[in-house]
Protein backbone atom coordinates (compact mmCIF):
# COMPACT_ATOMS: atom_id res chain seq x y z
CA UNK A 1 0.00 0.00 0.00
CA UNK A 2 2.46 2.28 0.85
CA UNK A 3 4.64 1.87 -2.57
CA UNK A 4 1.23 2.52 -4.22
CA UNK A 5 0.79 5.71 -2.22
CA UNK A 6 4.11 7.11 -3.32
CA UNK A 7 3.89 6.54 -6.75
CA UNK A 8 0.75 7.97 -6.88
CA UNK A 9 1.92 10.85 -5.02
CA UNK A 10 4.44 11.75 -8.54
CA UNK A 11 1.03 11.38 -10.69
CA UNK A 12 -0.03 15.04 -11.42
CA UNK A 13 -3.39 16.05 -10.42
CA UNK A 14 -4.58 16.18 -13.87
CA UNK A 15 -4.53 12.12 -14.17
CA UNK A 16 -5.05 11.71 -10.74
CA UNK A 17 -8.73 13.82 -10.54
CA UNK A 18 -10.86 12.09 -13.79
CA UNK A 19 -9.21 8.46 -12.04
CA UNK A 20 -10.94 9.91 -8.82
CA UNK A 21 -14.36 10.75 -10.96
CA UNK A 22 -14.22 7.64 -11.95
CA UNK A 23 -13.86 6.13 -8.68
CA UNK A 24 -16.41 8.53 -6.92
CA UNK A 25 -19.03 7.23 -9.50
CA UNK A 26 -18.03 3.41 -8.95
CA UNK A 27 -18.36 3.48 -5.56
CA UNK A 28 -21.86 5.06 -5.92
CA UNK A 29 -22.45 2.67 -8.53
CA UNK A 30 -21.59 -0.30 -6.11
CA UNK A 31 -23.33 0.89 -2.47
CA UNK A 32 -26.79 1.70 -2.26
CA UNK A 33 -26.44 2.82 1.34
CA UNK A 34 -24.08 5.90 -0.23
CA UNK A 35 -26.57 6.24 -2.65
CA UNK A 36 -29.45 6.44 -0.24
CA UNK A 37 -27.25 8.94 2.25
CA UNK A 38 -26.24 11.35 -0.19
CA UNK A 39 -29.14 12.07 -2.39
CA UNK A 40 -31.22 12.18 1.19
CA UNK A 41 -28.48 15.17 2.25
CA UNK A 42 -28.42 16.59 -1.21
CA UNK A 43 -32.05 16.81 -1.28
CA UNK A 44 -32.66 18.00 2.18
CA UNK A 45 -30.22 20.80 1.13
CA UNK A 46 -31.69 21.72 -2.15
CA UNK A 47 -29.53 20.71 -4.78
CA UNK A 48 -29.99 20.73 -8.23
CA UNK A 49 -29.72 17.80 -9.87
CA UNK A 50 -26.44 18.82 -11.60
CA UNK A 51 -25.15 19.59 -8.19
CA UNK A 52 -25.62 16.04 -6.62
CA UNK A 53 -24.03 14.35 -10.09
CA UNK A 54 -21.14 16.73 -9.38
CA UNK A 55 -20.75 16.17 -5.73
CA UNK A 56 -20.37 12.16 -6.53
CA UNK A 57 -17.43 12.94 -8.92
CA UNK A 58 -15.53 15.52 -6.59
CA UNK A 59 -16.07 12.90 -3.25
CA UNK A 60 -14.08 10.49 -5.80
CA UNK A 61 -11.21 13.36 -6.24
CA UNK A 62 -11.05 13.85 -3.22
CA UNK A 63 -9.58 10.74 -2.53
CA UNK A 64 -7.49 10.58 -5.62
CA UNK A 65 -5.48 14.06 -4.33
CA UNK A 66 -4.77 12.68 -1.03
CA UNK A 67 -1.56 10.96 -2.11
CA UNK A 68 0.01 14.16 -3.88
CA UNK A 69 -0.89 16.00 -0.70
CA UNK A 70 -0.15 14.20 2.20
CA UNK A 71 3.24 12.63 0.29
CA UNK A 72 4.33 15.89 -1.23
CA UNK A 73 8.24 15.95 -0.24
CA UNK A 74 8.41 18.59 3.46
CA UNK A 75 11.40 21.09 0.91
CA UNK A 76 8.63 21.49 -1.76
CA UNK A 77 6.36 23.84 -1.05
CA UNK A 78 3.16 24.57 -2.32
CA UNK A 79 3.80 28.04 -3.90
CA UNK A 80 1.87 29.42 -6.77
CA UNK A 81 -0.34 26.02 -6.71
CA UNK A 82 -2.16 27.14 -4.07
CA UNK A 83 -3.88 30.90 -4.32
CA UNK A 84 -5.77 32.63 -1.41
CA UNK A 85 -8.67 34.92 -1.44
CA UNK A 86 -9.26 37.43 1.71
CA UNK A 87 -5.59 36.08 3.46
CA UNK A 88 -6.39 39.45 5.31
CA UNK A 89 -8.34 37.89 7.75
CA UNK A 90 -6.40 35.58 8.87
CA UNK A 91 -3.57 38.37 9.33
CA UNK A 92 -6.04 40.35 11.36
CA UNK A 93 -6.65 37.14 13.64
CA UNK A 94 -3.36 36.31 14.05
CA UNK A 95 -2.74 40.07 14.92
CA UNK A 96 -4.63 39.71 17.97
CA UNK A 97 -1.91 37.20 19.73
CA UNK A 98 -4.58 35.00 21.65
CA UNK A 99 -5.02 32.08 19.25
CA UNK A 100 -6.79 31.12 16.37
CA UNK A 101 -9.13 28.85 15.72
CA UNK A 102 -9.17 27.73 11.86
CA UNK A 103 -12.44 25.78 10.73
CA UNK A 104 -12.49 23.74 7.51
CA UNK A 105 -15.16 21.67 6.89
CA UNK A 106 -15.13 18.47 4.73
CA UNK A 107 -15.68 20.57 1.89
CA UNK A 108 -13.97 20.67 -1.12
CA UNK A 109 -9.89 19.93 -0.39
CA UNK A 110 -10.12 20.37 2.96
CA UNK A 111 -6.07 18.92 3.15
CA UNK A 112 -4.90 22.07 1.60
CA UNK A 113 -5.91 24.52 4.12
CA UNK A 114 -3.83 23.83 7.06
CA UNK A 115 -0.71 23.24 4.77
CA UNK A 116 -1.26 26.12 3.07
CA UNK A 117 -1.45 28.21 6.18
CA UNK A 118 1.58 26.74 7.79
CA UNK A 119 3.11 27.57 4.76
CA UNK A 120 2.32 31.38 4.33
CA UNK A 121 1.65 32.23 8.18
CA UNK A 122 3.17 29.23 10.17
CA UNK A 123 6.72 31.14 10.96
CA UNK A 124 4.75 33.60 12.48
CA UNK A 125 2.32 31.18 14.38
CA UNK A 126 2.28 27.43 13.85
CA UNK A 127 -0.61 24.90 13.64
CA UNK A 128 -1.90 22.16 15.01
CA UNK A 129 -4.34 20.18 13.27
CA UNK A 130 -6.83 17.66 15.50
CA UNK A 131 -7.02 13.94 13.32
CA UNK A 132 -8.77 10.36 13.87
CA UNK A 133 -6.04 7.88 13.50
CA UNK A 134 -6.47 5.53 10.88
CA UNK A 135 -7.54 1.75 11.77
CA UNK A 136 -5.54 0.26 8.87
CA UNK A 137 -1.76 0.26 10.05
CA UNK A 138 -0.37 0.73 7.07
CA UNK A 139 -2.09 4.27 6.22
CA UNK A 140 -1.66 4.70 10.14
CA UNK A 141 2.27 5.28 9.26
CA UNK A 142 1.63 7.12 6.05
CA UNK A 143 -0.74 9.37 8.39
CA UNK A 144 2.45 9.89 11.12
CA UNK A 145 4.39 11.39 8.82
CA UNK A 146 2.40 13.13 5.82
CA UNK A 147 0.45 15.64 8.28
CA UNK A 148 3.93 16.82 9.99
CA UNK A 149 5.31 19.16 8.00
CA UNK A 150 7.46 22.73 8.50
CA UNK A 151 5.05 24.78 10.98
CA UNK A 152 2.45 21.61 11.08
CA UNK A 153 1.91 19.36 13.64
CA UNK A 154 -1.49 16.93 13.75
CA UNK A 155 -2.36 15.60 16.86
CA UNK A 156 -4.84 12.75 17.32
CA UNK A 157 -8.31 12.46 18.82
CA UNK A 158 -7.20 11.06 22.15
CA UNK A 159 -7.27 12.73 25.38
CA UNK A 160 -3.27 13.24 25.24
CA UNK A 161 -3.99 15.27 21.61
CA UNK A 162 -6.47 17.31 22.82
CA UNK A 163 -4.23 18.26 25.87
CA UNK A 164 -1.62 18.99 22.84
CA UNK A 165 -4.64 21.22 21.54
CA UNK A 166 -5.18 23.06 24.63
CA UNK A 167 -1.27 23.49 25.64
CA UNK A 168 -0.95 24.68 21.61
CA UNK A 169 -4.11 27.29 22.31
CA UNK A 170 -2.89 28.86 25.58
CA UNK A 171 0.38 29.75 24.33
CA UNK A 172 -0.88 31.53 21.32
CA UNK A 173 -1.03 29.18 18.64
CA UNK A 174 -3.43 27.77 15.94
CA UNK A 175 -5.53 24.79 15.72
CA UNK A 176 -7.17 23.54 13.22
CA UNK A 177 -10.93 21.77 13.60
CA UNK A 178 -13.30 19.74 11.35
CA UNK A 179 -16.46 21.46 12.54
CA UNK A 180 -19.24 19.34 10.73
CA UNK A 181 -17.61 15.71 12.28
CA UNK A 182 -19.37 13.62 14.57
CA UNK A 183 -17.89 13.90 18.08
CA UNK A 184 -17.72 11.23 20.49
CA UNK A 185 -20.75 11.17 22.68
CA UNK A 186 -20.54 13.33 25.73
CA UNK A 187 -18.70 16.08 23.51
CA UNK A 188 -21.28 17.53 21.86
CA UNK A 189 -24.98 19.13 21.27
CA UNK A 190 -27.79 18.65 18.77
CA UNK A 191 -28.26 21.69 16.35
CA UNK A 192 -29.81 21.55 13.30
CA UNK A 193 -28.10 20.88 9.98
CA UNK A 194 -29.79 21.37 6.72
CA UNK A 195 -33.29 20.67 8.52
CA UNK A 196 -32.53 17.79 10.48
CA UNK A 197 -30.76 17.55 14.03
CA UNK A 198 -27.00 16.29 13.82
CA UNK A 199 -24.95 16.31 16.74
CA UNK A 200 -22.23 18.70 16.57
CA UNK A 201 -19.03 19.27 18.27
CA UNK A 202 -18.89 21.41 20.82
CA UNK A 203 -14.82 21.69 21.52
CA UNK A 204 -14.34 24.36 18.92
CA UNK A 205 -16.82 27.05 20.55
CA UNK A 206 -16.01 26.25 24.45
CA UNK A 207 -11.77 26.81 23.53
CA UNK A 208 -13.08 30.23 21.80
CA UNK A 209 -15.01 30.88 25.06
CA UNK A 210 -12.70 30.26 27.03
CA UNK A 211 -9.05 31.48 25.27
CA UNK A 212 -10.92 34.51 23.45
CA UNK A 213 -9.05 33.04 20.19
CA UNK A 214 -10.49 34.07 16.56
CA UNK A 215 -12.27 31.61 14.91
CA UNK A 216 -11.53 31.62 10.98
CA UNK A 217 -13.22 29.74 7.96
CA UNK A 218 -10.96 28.29 5.39
CA UNK A 219 -12.20 27.05 2.27
CA UNK A 220 -10.04 25.05 -0.16
CA UNK A 221 -11.83 25.39 -3.42
CA UNK A 222 -10.55 22.58 -6.02
CA UNK A 223 -10.10 23.83 -9.29
CA UNK A 224 -11.06 22.13 -12.40
CA UNK A 225 -9.16 21.72 -15.66
CA UNK A 226 -9.96 24.71 -17.35
CA UNK A 227 -9.80 26.93 -13.85
CA UNK A 228 -6.27 25.53 -13.52
CA UNK A 229 -5.16 26.44 -16.87
CA UNK A 230 -6.37 30.14 -16.27
CA UNK A 231 -5.61 30.85 -12.13
CA UNK A 232 -2.68 28.98 -13.02
CA UNK A 233 -3.04 27.11 -9.25
CA UNK A 234 -4.44 24.14 -8.35
CA UNK A 235 -6.60 25.19 -5.18
CA UNK A 236 -7.86 28.44 -4.11
CA UNK A 237 -8.30 29.29 -0.29
CA UNK A 238 -11.27 31.11 0.87
CA UNK A 239 -10.67 32.67 4.58
CA UNK A 240 -13.78 34.00 6.21
CA UNK A 241 -14.08 35.56 9.39
CA UNK A 242 -16.50 33.95 11.84
CA UNK A 243 -20.04 36.00 11.40
CA UNK A 244 -21.62 38.22 14.51
CA UNK A 245 -24.17 35.28 15.44
CA UNK A 246 -21.40 32.65 16.41
CA UNK A 247 -19.30 35.50 17.60
CA UNK A 248 -22.21 36.82 20.27
CA UNK A 249 -23.11 32.92 20.99
CA UNK A 250 -19.59 31.86 22.05
CA UNK A 251 -18.80 34.96 24.09
CA UNK A 252 -22.31 34.10 26.47
CA UNK A 253 -20.95 30.50 26.79
CA UNK A 254 -23.95 28.57 25.93
CA UNK A 255 -22.78 25.13 24.29
CA UNK A 256 -26.44 25.06 22.67
CA UNK A 257 -26.59 28.38 20.90
CA UNK A 258 -23.45 28.51 20.17
CA UNK A 259 -23.47 24.72 18.41
CA UNK A 260 -26.76 26.44 16.16
CA UNK A 261 -24.90 29.61 15.08
CA UNK A 262 -21.79 26.98 13.88
CA UNK A 263 -23.77 25.02 11.86
CA UNK A 264 -25.33 27.87 10.24
CA UNK A 265 -21.89 29.33 9.00
CA UNK A 266 -21.22 25.55 7.99
CA UNK A 267 -23.90 25.56 6.01
CA UNK A 268 -23.72 28.74 4.51
CA UNK A 269 -20.01 28.01 3.40
CA UNK A 270 -20.74 24.84 1.88
CA UNK A 271 -23.37 26.78 -0.26
CA UNK A 272 -20.98 28.94 -1.66
CA UNK A 273 -19.43 25.60 -3.50
CA UNK A 274 -22.34 22.96 -2.60
CA UNK A 275 -20.29 20.30 -5.04
CA UNK A 276 -17.97 20.10 -3.53
CA UNK A 277 -19.20 19.25 0.20
CA UNK A 278 -18.69 15.47 0.92
CA UNK A 279 -22.55 14.76 1.06
CA UNK A 280 -21.92 11.22 1.46
CA UNK A 281 -20.58 11.92 5.22
CA UNK A 282 -22.82 10.47 7.51
CA UNK A 283 -23.59 13.63 9.17
CA UNK A 284 -26.69 12.56 10.91
CA UNK A 285 -24.97 9.23 12.44
CA UNK A 286 -25.82 8.41 16.39
CA UNK A 287 -21.93 9.49 18.77
CA UNK A 288 -19.82 6.65 20.18
CA UNK A 289 -18.32 6.84 23.45
CA UNK A 290 -14.30 6.36 23.11
CA UNK A 291 -11.76 7.46 25.57
CA UNK A 292 -12.50 11.63 25.41
CA UNK A 293 -15.70 11.06 26.56
CA UNK A 294 -14.36 8.65 29.68
CA UNK A 295 -12.35 11.50 30.35
CA UNK A 296 -14.06 14.73 29.35
CA UNK A 297 -14.43 15.86 32.92
CA UNK A 298 -10.11 15.76 33.71
CA UNK A 299 -10.25 17.54 30.16
CA UNK A 300 -12.62 20.21 31.34
CA UNK A 301 -10.85 21.15 34.00
CA UNK A 302 -7.26 21.14 31.99
CA UNK A 303 -8.84 23.93 30.18
CA UNK A 304 -9.50 25.87 32.76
Amino acid sequence: MSRLFFMLSRWPLGLLHPMGAALGWLTYGLSPTYRRRLKAHTDQAGLSAWQRWSAVAHAGRMVAELPRLWGRPAKVPLGDRVRWTHPEVVEQALARHKGVLVLSPHLGCFEICAQAYAERFGAQQPITVLYRPAKQPALARILEHARDREHLQSAPATLSGVRQLLRALKSGQTLGLLPDQVPPEGMGVWAPFFGPQAYTMTMATKLAHQTGASMVWLRGERLGFFQRLKVGADFVVHAQAAGTDLVDAVAQGDPAPSAVALNREVENLIMQCPQQYLWGYNRYKQPKADILTTQRTTTAKDAA
